[in-house]
């Protein structure tokens, strides 16, 4: 059987659901992000279709994140390497608020003053995704993130810069699965929501 990677992003949070930018801040799951989680570790077990636990697992150490892993029924190590794209100066400010003293600005095309370059985050993804590889020869890799970094390790995968992770969305608990074509890196479910419990 051939193995995967799956990424989960954590469920809601008030900031996510206010569009406000979440690095480090340790914002906790809102009652719906509560049972997001739970849901999508139903369609993590539909999507692997095993009882094989996974190879690895891993998740950023922000509640957010680790508590989604525990909800989705995962035993995650908890690492930096997962962390959320550190927003530097605009930690908790909405892109709208942002581009009031910064026109046009969006976190794939422009700076974050006081927070992580793109080559920061890229170095940072293709470290993940090395790993991720190397564990894959034993089983399934589970990687329980955020929304932003989550699109980068997409891009990464692909072996795209991360500026190309605008490309890919990602809900609120939504799982994307990775893996390979004879040899060609390719995503294989994209954003599978975690109300998709049944025929999956």
């Amino acid at each position: 059987m051939t193995a995967h990677v799956y990424l989960l992003r954590h469920g809601q949070t008030e900031w996510s659901e206010s569009g406000r930018h979440t690095g480090r801040t340790d914002v906790p799951l809102t009652d719906e992000g509560v049972q997001q989680a739970r849901r999508a570790g139903a369609v993590l077990a539909r999507l692997r279709g095993t009882d094989l636990p996974p190879a690895l697992v891993l998740s950023s150490p922000r509640a957010r994140a680790w508590r989604t892993a525990e909800l989705a029924g995962l035993h995650a190590e908890r690492t930096e390497s997962l962390a959320e794209w550190d927003y530097g100066d605009y930690e908790g400010l909405t892109t709208p608020h942002i581009r009031e003293t910064d026109p046009g600005w969006t976190v794939w095309t422009h700076p974050v003053p006081g927070g992580e370059t793109h080559e920061q985050v890229a170095e940072r993804a293709q470290a993940v995704v090395a790993q991720a590889r190397a564990a894959l020869a034993g089983g399934d890799v589970v990687l329980v993130g955020h929304g932003h970094f989550s699109r980068v390790l997409i891009a990464t995968w692909l072996n795209l810069p991360p500026s190309e992770g605008v490309h890919f969305g990602l809900d609120p608990a939504g799982t994307t699965v990775l893996g390979d074509e004879r040899g060609d890196p390719q995503v294989r479910r994209l954003n599978v929501p975690a109300w998709e419990s049944d025929g999956v």
